[in-house]
């Protein structure tokens, strides 16, 4: 794509995403377009999202400041060299995959116990991703003021972070410890960043680290020990126990006594036994420990945080705690929720259905308390006894406004011990009527969705039921929202609702109704129609060519003078920052081709219309006029004739010009082969105006109207014009035309690298005659070599075989005649002219050097071997007395030397026969054009201009020769 001519598959485009195909929402991400050896050439690009142009990105780079999961998919590109508009090869495509939420996970190895003077390294990753992170570690302290907050899903705070002080951002993700000391014990988490500006993963679970100074713990129960009991001690040892097995036991640093066993035994536990113990050496609490990280991660922070708390000598307050002090370090256990010293069972009220209740529902009173043991209850309200209330449940079945007021609930213990609740307010209404309300106002439109609220005072517990007064059974929900999804016109009428709640339920009374009124008119009309549906229309047409300005409009049915904005879809992909009713594209490509809908969105109360059908845009690559004659191309003078002009597959919005080839001069549009020729000059017409109807017609039809004729069509704003039509030659003959071309040797078919001259002869008007051609290659010109009006060829080839008549600067013709070039070794000497009627003929194999030995020649017409001649001088045939029915196409054939090409022999008759030779011409006549116009429109112009040939020899009828 540079400067190298190689054939390398080098072009194609690829794309890049930073920093990595997999991202997280609210990351910033940068796709890049990269053109393979793409040199120093200067590009513009184009973007596509899951086969999708992205309109307005032209640039190399697509940035995405904060992506979101919308912008997940997948991404190709291409480029565009400005210099030559050359495009590179598609990319493959890249999917761009957007997550939720980035979380760092941080892990310890070898393990998260050590001893003093082991290694250990913290590894901190993030969840589905490994690309271009770095790596930011943290210790968990209490918080203070200027630390960062870790909350709770509650959001209470419950430790803050502290950035180590030998900690650096580096991209590989650990962090490590060696060798490891006592200073290190502590509670770590980590996060990670990556990109400009840096994106944050969520802080990592926190992560203990533990160290001890020795290898031996204390083996010690867990939870409290009953009173009365018995109690084992035990010193256990990190690896064989030792030979000496004598162990000192200490309580609250004092020591309690030693034994040989390696264990102490207290028979009776008293209170007088609780403290701290230790077996002369650190505790390691190492199995507690995992038994809480593996319940909670923040039971272990308050674990932690404790131990920092009794350094401080900060009182923990709420928690009993044990340490254990030995030759290490102090490590706290703080025991959440139990102790040496229980707290006291607490009784609370539970209402239901609610403290808030409604006049005739069932209300049930529950005195709760934490203990199995065995109760009394006592109920009160407003602190009198309720005689009637004996059991742990007070039901009453009938609530009405008396039962307002406070109640308490007292139990006592079989040990005599009693539990008093805490108030509770029990608060009675009176029956109520809820409100039902709509999301919208006024009439909905068919399609939208349609929400219904209904609301009480107070909702605790309630169920929520609706009715229409045309359906039964009534609808139930469990908030209070009912929602009609699509709604249609036969969803109209009036709504009521209503709640309830307990077993058996209780009913509110019903709300007034409401009336849903639903339209599928979207302007002011009340009638109950279909007609709020969008429709899509395309303008200048569905079928479209490349390059071509395309307008896409939306149009609400009945959409009356409501403002609305619009959503536009290809191919059901909703488009991006298309919002108005006309989608203009200034020049259609490929890639908008697709099937297209839209809707619109009103803007005073966001109701949409119901989405349109689709509407496919079809792209197809050239715009091509076709140019047809009606109802022939060789004519009489003041016939008629019609020319038609279509556009390939298209038939909307053209208007259409037309135009006559000449031979190309400076000022006229040039007109070029597939090798970039020049052909011939296109010259308007001067009576020739743009219309919408493609015809052209020519009534009566004069000499001057003789030539080559081509259209084009245009249509939109600005004007998108199609390809040139195909040339159409216009052949007319008169009765006595002002010249006749008289070529010399006097036959249709020429050997190549002779010569041939050609004169316009006769002429009324002697002034500006000069020899035209019409050539099978499509071109016009002037036969070169002129001299005054005579044309002199010195060397044939076959490129000179066409169709040739005289012409004049006032308009004035000759009749046309065919010249075949051969550039074989045999030809057949045939006359121009046509052949009069009882006439004599004689046909003759000429060859382009020395006669065969052989003299034999067969002669055909129409294909058909008609007598093999092998006497005499020359291979020849004569017909004595020429018929109408000789007329045909006649060659010759010698067995070592070849065949000529075939010419069209035609026999005129008298002038009254003239009808009769044209509506009536030979069958073989009729099939054969038709089958030559399938095979060859330039070989039947050859046959139409034999016309002239034949008129310019001219004495009868419309039946012309013409040698091909």
């Amino acid at each position: 794509v540079g400067d190298c001519d190689c054939l390398t598959e080098s072009n194609k485009a690829m794309v890049n995403i930073k920093p990595d195909k997999q991202v997280f929402k609210g990351e910033p991400v940068t796709l890049r377009c990269d053109i393979q050896a793409g040199g120093d050439t200067e590009w513009t690009y184009s973007w596509y999202k899951d086969d999708s142009l992205y309109p307005n990105r032209r640039t190399q780079e697509f940035p995405i400041s904060s992506v979101t999961e919308s912008n997940a998919g997948k991404y190709t590109c291409r480029g565009e060299r400005t210099n030559d508009l050359q495009k590179s090869e598609i990319s493959d495509a890249v999917t761009l995959t957007v997550s939720d939420v980035a979380q760092a996970v941080l892990s310890v190895s070898p393990q998260s116990w050590l001893t003093e003077g082991d290694s250990v390294t913290l590894s901190c990753e993030v969840t589905g991703s490994s690309t271009g992170w770095t790596v930011s570690w943290y210790r968990a302290v209490p918080y203070r003021p200027g630390l960062k907050q870790i909350r709770d899903a509650h959001g209470n705070v419950m430790y803050g972070v502290e950035l180590l002080s030998d900690s650096r951002r580096e991209a590989g993700g650990s962090y490590t410890l060696s060798p490891a000391a006592l200073h290190h014990i502590g509670v770590y988490v980590c996060r990670a960043e990556r990109g400009e500006p840096a994106y944050w993963t969520q802080y990592s679970s926190p992560q203990p680290l533990w160290i001890t100074g020795g290898d031996v713990i204390l083996d010690s129960p867990v939870h409290p020990v009953t009173e009365g009991d018995s109690l084992t001690l035990r010193c256990l040892y990190r690896s064989t126990k030792p030979s000496d097995l004598t162990a000192e036991f200490y309580r609250d640093g004092s020591l309690l006594q030693t034994q040989t066993t390696g264990e102490m035994i207290i028979r009776t536990v008293s209170k007088s036994d609780a403290g701290s113990s230790s077996s002369g050496a650190p505790v390691s609490v190492l199995s507690v420990l995992s038994s809480l990280m593996a319940v909670s991660p923040y039971l272990l922070v308050s674990i932690v945080l404790g131990v920092k708390c009794y350094r401080a000598r900060v009182p923990v307050r709420g928690q009993s705690v044990m340490f254990v002090e030995g030759h290490g370090p102090k490590m706290l256990i703080v025991l959440v929720h139990c102790g040496h010293t229980q707290e006291r069972p607490t009784a609370t009220v539970k209402v239901q259905p609610a403290d808030h209740v409604l006049m005739g529902e069932r209300v049930t009173l529950t005195c709760e308390i934490e203990s199995g043991d065995y109760w009394n209850y006592e109920w009160y309200k407003d602190n009198n006894l309720l005689s009637d209330a004996k059991r742990k449940e007070y039901e009453i079945s009938n609530v009405g406004q008396d039962h307002t007021g406070v109640y308490t609930c007292k139990r006592t213990q079989s040990t005599g011990r009693i539990y008093t609740s805490a108030a509770v307010t029990l608060t009675v209404s009176v029956k109520v009527t809820p409100t039902i309300t709509s999301g919208y106002e006024g009439a909905v439109l068919t399609g939208n969705t349609v929400t219904l609220y209904c609301t009480l005072p107070q909702s605790a517990g309630w169920r929520f039921y609706w009715s229409k007064h045309t359906q039964s059974p009534e609808k139930k929900t469990i908030t209070n929202i009912y929602t009609i999804s699509s709604v249609r016109v036969s969803d109209g009428g009036q709504y009521r609702c209503r709640a309830g709640r307990g077993n058996p339920v209780y009913y509110t009374h019903y709300s007034d109704a409401l009336w849903v009124n639903v339209t599928g008119d979207v302007g002011n009309c009340d009638c109950l129609t279909e007609s709020n549906k969008a429709m899509v229309n395309i303008k200048p047409d569905k079928q479209v060519f490349k390059g071509e300005p395309v307008t896409l409009r939306c149009d609400i049915q009945a959409g009356g003078d409501t403002e609305w904005t619009y959503s536009w879809y290809k191919d059901d992909g909703l488009y991006p920052n298309r919002r108005t009713q006309e989608f203009p594209i200034s020049s259609v490509t490929e890639p908008n081709a697709g099937k297209y809908t839209c809707r619109g969105e009103r803007t005073n109360d966001l109701q949409k219309s119901e989405i349109s059908d689709a509407v496919t845009l079809t792209v197809s690559d050239v715009a091509q006029a076709v140019l047809s004659v009606s109802p022939q191309s060789w004519l009489t003078e003041g016939d008629s004739v019609t020319l038609s002009c279509e556009v390939t597959g298209s038939s909307t919005g053209w208007t259409f010009s037309w135009y006559r080839a000449v031979p190309y001069r400076q000022g006229l549009k040039q007109i070029r082969d597939a090798h970039g020729n020049v052909m011939y000059g296109v010259e308007l017409l001067s009576d020739s105006r743009r219309e919408a109807g493609g015809s052209y017609s020519l009534s009566p039809a004069a000499l001057h109207h003789i030539g080559v004729y081509v259209c084009r069509a245009e249509r939109g704003e600005p004007a998108y014009q199609t390809q040139y039509s195909s040339p159409q030659p216009l052949w007319i003959t008169g009765t006595s035309p002002p010249a006749s071309l008289i070529i010399s040797p006097s036959r249709s078919q020429h050997f190549s690298g002779h010569s041939l001259s050609l004169s316009c002869e006769g002429q009324s008007d002697s002034t500006g005659w000069r020899v035209r051609r019409y050539t099978h290659s499509g071109e016009v010109s002037d036969c070169s070599s002129v001299t005054g009006s005579t044309c002199n060829i010195s060397a044939l080839y076959t490129p000179h075989t066409g169709v040739y008549w005289c012409q004049s600067n006032s308009g004035g013709g000759s009749d046309p005649l065919n010249i075949t070039v051969h550039s074989g070794d045999v030809i057949l000497d045939s006359p121009v002219h046509p052949v009069t009627e009882g006439d004599s003929l004689t046909l003759r194999c000429l060859y382009r050097s020395t006669k065969p030995s052989d003299l034999t020649a067969d002669f055909y017409r129409d294909g058909s071997l008609l007598q093999t001649q092998t006497t005499g001088e020359m291979e020849e045939m004569t017909i004595r007395t020429v018929s109408k029915s000789d007329a045909g196409l006649y060659h010759c054939k010698h067995p070592e030397k070849g065949e000529s090409p075939k010419s069209w022999l035609s026999v005129r008759g008298l002038l009254h026969d003239c009808i009769v030779c044209v509506s009536g011409a030979p069958v073989s006549v009729l099939s054969l054009l038709s089958s030559l116009m399938a095979v060859s429109p330039y070989l039947l112009v050859s046959i139409v201009l034999g016309v002239k040939c034949y008129r310019a020899g001219g004495k009868s009828s419309k039946v012309s020769v013409v040698f091909i």
